[in-house]
C-alpha cells in the first residue's frame, strides 16, 4: 500500500487490504482484478514491478505469478 501512496495511484487503482486468500502458505499475495491473477510472495520489489509492468503497462508479471496449483 505504501508504494500506491508514494505514486499517488490512488485515483487509478484501488487497494483492499485482506487475511488470507487461500494461499497463506505462499507468503504476501497480490491479487490483480478483474484479471484474476495472483502474485505470490511478493516482496517490495515485486510490488514496484507489478505496478509498473502489469498496472501501468497492462503485462502480467509471469515470472512472479503464482503457481497454478495454489491459484487458477
Amino acid at each position: 500500500m505504501f508504494e500506491f501512496q508514494r505514486r499517488n495511484l490512488g485515483g487509478q487503482f484501488a487497494v483492499a487490504l485482506t487475511g488470507c486468500l487461500g494461499s497463506c502458505g505462499s507468503g504476501p499475495s497480490v491479487l490483480v482484478y478483474p484479471e484474476g491473477v495472483m502474485y505470490g510472495k511478493a516482496t517490495q520489489e515485486d510490488v514496484a514491478a507489478i505496478i509498473d509492468e502489469h498496472l501501468l503497462a497492462d503485462r502480467p508479471v509471469s515470472r512472479l505469478q503464482a503457481p497454478a496449483e495454489i491459484w487458477g
